[in-house]
C-alpha cells in the first residue's frame, strides 16, 4: 500500500506463529477487539478503499460484513479460505458467512482453489473460470478476478476479470509463469494493490491490470530470505525507478568507451546502440538507451544524440525478453554480423547461441521477443547464460549479432574482445595478402 502512495491501517482479526517455513499456531482476537479496533480507524480516517484478508470464523466475517454495509468506499474481498497445500483453512459456518460479505465487495480476488470452494465450480480453464466469476458476480459483488496462478497453464498465467452488468464484461489478464516458489503472500499483495488504486479514484479495469503487473514484479524480483521459499518483493517497482538514473549514466559511460576506441567495424548499417536495463525493469520505458544510434564518421563513430529512458525498441524489446530466463541480464547492445564478427564470438567468455528469423511463427508477438525467447529458452538450466546471440536476420532485415552483460564492464569487455579479433584477422589478412 506504502508503495502506491496510499496509508494503510489495520484491524488486525488474528495473530499468527509463522515464518517462510509454515503457520506453526494462530488465534483468533474476540470479536470485541476487533470492533474496538475498527471504531479506533474509523474514527480518525476517511477510508479511501477497504481490502479484507484472513477473517477466520463465523462471528468475525459476520461483523466484517455487517460493518463494510456502511462504509462509502470500494471494498476489496480476498477470501483467505485454502492453504497452498490445499487444506481448507475454514469451518463450514466460516465458508458459508463469506456469502454476504462477497455481496458488499467492489471487487472479490479468489484463487482457483477459493472460487471453487465460494462457487462448487472448479476453474480449471477459462471457460470454467469465467462461470465461476460470473457466479461471484450473481452473488452481488460488483467484480470478480478469479486468479490463475493454481491452474496448470503451462508457462502462462491468465487472470479472469468478470464485471457485473446485464450482460457480464469478461477480461483476461495473461503473463509469464514464473519460475518461483518465493510466492507466499503474492495473493494479499495483488489485492492490497487493487485496493490502493480503487482508494485513487482508477478504475476496476485499470486497477486489477495495474496490480497484476504490481504482483508479477513482486513475484519475479523475490526475496531470499529465511529457511523456506521466500518472499515477494514489494518495493521491487521503487528500486526500478530509484535505478534509472545511475542505469542511464552506466549507458553513457559504455557509449563513450566505445566512441574513444572506435568501434566503427563492429556498427551495423542501422547504426549500433546500447541498452541498459534497470535491475527491475519490466517494460522499454524502464530502459535506457542512445536516442538515435552511434553511427560511423569519417573521424570514427558518435552517437546521434543523448541517452534517454525508452529510447530503445528493438534492442530493448530483446533485452528484456532475454530477462525473461536471466533476470541477471541488465545491458546489451547490437553489433555488425558477417563472417568476421560471427568468427571472433568464439573469443568471447560465455556460450553463443543463435536463431533464424525464417522459424519465427505468424503468430509471434514480435521478432525481438521471440527471438531472445528462441535463443535464451533452448539453455539448458545448469547451462552459463549466453554471452551474444546471432540472428541471421530475413528477407530486407540486416543479420545482427547481440551481446549481452550483467555489469557495464562486461558489455564492454566483450565488445572489445569482439573488435580485437576482428581487427586481429584484418591484419593477419592484409599479411597475407603482401606475401602472396
Amino acid at each position: 500500500m506504502e508503495a502506491h502512495g496510499v496509508f494503510g491501517t489495520s484491524v488486525i482479526t488474528a495473530v499468527t506463529a509463522q515464518n517462510t517455513l509454515g503457520v506453526e499456531r494462530s488465534h483468533v482476537l474476540p470479536v470485541a477487539e476487533v470492533k474496538a479496533q475498527y471504531r479506533a480507524v474509523r474514527s480518525d480516517f476517511d477510508l479511501g478503499a477497504v481490502k479484507t484478508g484472513m477473517l477466520a470464523t463465523e462471528p468475525v466475517i459476520g461483523l466484517v460484513a455487517d460493518r463494510l454495509a456502511d462504509v462509502d468506499a470500494p471494498v476489496v474481498v480476498d477470501p483467505v479460505m485454502v492453504a497452498a497445500s490445499g487444506d481448507r483453512l475454514l469451518d463450514p459456518d466460516a465458508e458459508a458467512a463469506y456469502e454476504d460479505l462477497i455481496a458488499e465487495a467492489t471487487l472479490v480476488t479468489p484463487n482457483a482453489d477459493e472460487a471453487a470452494v465460494l462457487t462448487g465450480i472448479d476453474p480449471t480453464d477459462r471457460e470454467t473460470a469465467r462461470e465461476a466469476g460470473e457466479a461471484l458476480v450473481a452473488m452481488g459483488a460488483e467484480a470478480a478476478l478469479v486468479k490463475g496462478g493454481h491452474v496448470d497453464g503451462g508457462d502462462r498465467v491468465t487472470d479472469t476479470l468478470v464485471l457485473a452488468d446485464d450482460d457480464p464484461t469478461v477480461r483476461t489478464f495473461e503473463h509469464p509463469r514464473i519460475d518461483t516458489d518465493a510466492t507466499h503472500g503474492s495473493g494479499c499483495t495483488l489485492s492490497s494493490a487493487a485496493a490502493s488504486h480503487l482508494a485513487h479514484g482508477e478504475t476496476l479495469d485499470f486497477a486489477v491490470e495495474a496490480g497484476t503487473a504490481f504482483m508479477e514484479r513482486a513475484v519475479r524480483y523475490g526475496l531470499d530470505v529465511g529457511e523456506g521459499p521466500g518472499s515477494v518483493h514489494h518495493l521491487a517497482a521503487l528500486r526500478e525507478a530509484a535505478d534509472r538514473h545511475r542505469t542511464m549514466t552506466d549507458v553513457a559511460t559504455v557509449v563513450e568507451a566505445f566512441v574513444d576506441r572506435d568501434v566503427s567495424r563492429l556498427v551495423p548499417e542501422v547504426g549500433m546502440n546500447v541498452v541498459g536495463a534497470t535491475a527491475y525493469a519490466e517494460a522499454v520505458g524502464e530502459t535506457a538507451a542512445i536516442e538515435g544510434r552511434i553511427t560511423r564518421t569519417l573521424s570514427g563513430v558518435a552517437p546521434n544524440r543523448g541517452v534517454r529512458l525508452g529510447a530503445s525498441s528493438h534492442v530493448a524489446r530483446f533485452l528484456l525478453a532475454a530477462r525473461e530466463f536471466d533476470p541477471d541480464l541488465r545491458f546489451a547492445v547490437n553489433c555488425r554480423f558477417d563472417d568476421e564478427t560471427a568468427a571472433a564470438t568464439d573469443e568471447l567468455d560465455g556460450p553463443v547461441t543463435e536463431y533464424d528469423r525464417d522459424a519465427e511463427p505468424e503468430d509471434a508477438s514480435g521478432t525481438m521477443g521471440w527471438g531472445a525467447r528462441k535463443a535464451f529458452g533452448e539453455v539448458e538450466a545448469d547451462d552459463p547464460t549466453p554471452a551474444a546471440v546471432l540472428d541471421s536476420g530475413a528477407v530486407g532485415k540486416e543479420a545482427i549479432i547481440k551481446v549481452v552483460a550483467e555489469t557495464p564492464e562486461e558489455l564492454g569487455e566483450r565488445v572489445f574482445t569482439l573488435l580485437d579479433a576482428v581487427e586481429r584477422g584484418s591484419a593477419s589478412d592484409r599479411t597475407e595478402s603482401v606475401e602472396s
